[in-house]
């Protein structure tokens, strides 16, 4: 495709060279450039793209982007803008020739429940017989290939290069997270979305956003996103939710908007809940009547996930039977409150619940199934919003009857600190309630340990990771296989003694 195609919609400030070259790809990574490629010079947190221009241009790049005057080879052509971010979205958007254009795509933003509801989306765009992709938190979906996500929601030009792929594949539909980084720096720009979820807003990135009120404009962008391209795109609300309410009231009737919820009355509400070991049991009500729905997954918070996906199969226009049958059909997903067998007469989960919100969600979940003891195995993150991490102490005081307090992935912060702010929640003299272990191996360890028949051991932060992340490494960890590594050890071990 000619340069001239691909920036013909992008507000450059300055062009010098050609734009009659032929374009053979789009990257930001200098060490990825091909002969022919167009170079984009952005701005991360550590690095900054500029300082590897030249370095493009030796690979071959046919033209650049960048924000900043430069004197280049007159090898490339040069494309100043005021936003190199927002010109790669547009320009892969472009370069792909529009591919979400050609699929149903459900947007989920907000803190919590993104994965498990774009999981159930995706659940119920097969059950209508339309080949969905899904790119998120846990793994990113084209066709039949599945890849490990390197984050929840990837940079434009993958994601444009992904819907090309799933359209390629006979793909009619993506489910897709959509994070508030991701929203802030552009890379959902282009997409046109047929559906855009809001899950919920409670403190998370507060690292980056700075505030609750930034987190949530971020949040608010794929909104504001809705019928600007050819779709006319429907927005599905948690009316439950603070956020979610102040969001509805901005979107006014200047979009289609659907809401569901438990407490208030939603355009989609959940009535009868009902949560066993098995599953979850609710009737939905919609405009087009009641339905029981019984969800394979515990848990009160998957009836707002599940609530999400049915308001977005709904606003597809697919039969209610169809999203009942996906929902009754769910499996768990991997690393939410997912079960670890066990035949000791005590249950093991692991979680990815890393916030506040999310913690308090799930303890009260197996609190409830519980006969004997709730232990929950935790920490929090390094180099991410601090001020979460004596509130999560405060909830596993309250929810769990001991909490032992271990590495999440500490990254370049002092793992001692970080649990010493985590341990901060606690009340003074509860301290023959928690205990703090460093080493997350030997904290889940010892849980397993302690744990006797009728009780549950909750092992939060990491859910479906397989890593654990330190200053100057990250080293293979998977919480499930440290689990059942002990339990086929204690086995093997019974069975001697026998």
């Amino acid at each position: 495709m000619k340069l001239a195609e691909i920036i013909e919609n992008v507000p450059a400030l300055a062009v010098e060279g050609s734009l009659d070259r032929d374009i053979t790809g789009i990257t930001y990574d200098s060490r990825r450039v091909m002969p022919g490629n167009l170079f984009v010079a952005v701005r991360g947190t550590h690095t900054d793209g500029h300082r590897f221009v030249n370095m493009a241009i030796d690979r071959g790049a046919a033209a650049v982007v960048l924000e900043e005057d430069a004197s280049l080879s007159p090898r490339a052509t040069r494309i100043k803008v005021r936003d190199a971010r927002r010109t790669m979205a547009l320009a892969a958007d472009r370069f792909y020739h529009h591919p979400s254009q050609g699929l149903k795509v459900v947007g989920v933003t907000g803190t919590n429940g993104k994965t498990t509801t774009a999981f159930m989306v995706k659940s119920i765009l097969e059950a209508a017989g339309v080949k969905a992709g899904l790119l998120g938190t846990v793994q990113y979906e084209i066709g039949s290939r599945i890849i490990p996500a390197s984050r929840t929601t990837p940079e434009s030009v993958e994601i444009q290069d992904m819907f090309s792929q799933m359209l390629r594949t006979g793909c009619g539909g993506v489910a897709m997270e959509v994070s508030s980084h991701a929203l802030d720096q552009h890379r959902v720009d282009g997409v046109d979305f047929d559906v855009a979820i809001f899950t919920n807003l409670t403190q998370d990135h507060l690292d980056y956003h700075g505030s609750m009120e930034h987190y949530f404009e971020a949040k608010a962008k794929l909104f504001g996103m809705l019928g600007a391209m050819r779709k006319a795109g429907r927005a599905v609300v948690n009316a439950d939710d603070e956020y979610g309410r102040r969001l509805v009231g901005r979107l006014g009737g200047d979009h289609a908007v659907v809401t569901y919820g438990v407490l208030s009355d939603a355009t989609i509400q959940a009535l009868d809940v009902r949560v066993s070991a098995d599953g979850t049991y609710f009737v939905v009500r919609t405009p087009q009547g009641t339905r029981p729905i019984q969800l394979p997954l515990i848990g009160r918070y998957n009836v707002y996930n599940a609530l999400a996906a049915i308001s977005a199969g709904l606003a597809l226009g697919i039969d209610f039977a169809l999203i009942e049958r996906a929902l009754a059909t769910m499996h768990p997903v991997r690393g939410r409150l997912e079960p670890v067998p066990t035949k000791h007469g005590f249950h093991v989960y692991v979680d990815y619940a890393h916030t506040e919100d999310a913690l308090r969600n799930v303890l009260s979940t197996v609190h409830e199934l519980t006969k004997g003891r709730l232990i929950v195995v935790f920490g929090c993150g390094g180099d991410r919003d601090k001020g979460k991490r004596a509130p999560m102490g405060r909830v596993a005081h309250e929810l769990a009857d001991f909490a032992i307090l271990t590495s999440d992935n500490p990254r370049t912060e002092d793992p001692q600190e970080i649990l010493r702010q985590v341990a901060a929640g606690f009340p003074p003299g509860t301290d023959a309630k928690h205990l703090i272990i460093e080493d997350r191996r030997e904290a889940i360890l010892r849980a397993l340990e302690m744990a006797r028949p009728g009780d549950t051991v909750l092992i939060a932060g990491k859910g479906h990771e397989t890593y654990q992340e330190f200053a100057n490494i990250t080293v293979p960890f998977n919480d499930r296989q440290v689990v059942e590594d002990y339990l086929s050890q204690w086995s093997m071990r019974w069975k001697r003694c026998a």
